[in-house]
């Protein structure tokens, strides 16, 4: 049986940190990064520096960009 969240770990802001996604999440996120030709860690990194301080934590702003690129 797959694990339910798969935990992938970055250094942003100039400190380590860890999140724990669904796969599905992980591919979305994988496959924006590809086409906006950067990495998955720049993405993310973007991503975080747009959350806005006391801002919903990294996980779920990740979830909402997924969402939104689905969407779109």
């Amino acid at each position: 049986m797959k694990p339910h969240l798969a935990k992938r770990s970055f250094s942003l802001a100039g400190h380590r940190t860890s999140v724990a996604l669904e796969p599905e999440f992980w591919a979305v996120l994988e496959e924006a990064a590809r086409a906006r030709r950067t990495s998955l860690a720049a993405l993310i990194a973007e991503v975080d520096a747009a959350r806005a301080p006391g801002a919903a934590p990294l996980a779920s702003t990740l979830r909402l960009f997924v969402l939104r690129r689905l969407q779109g």
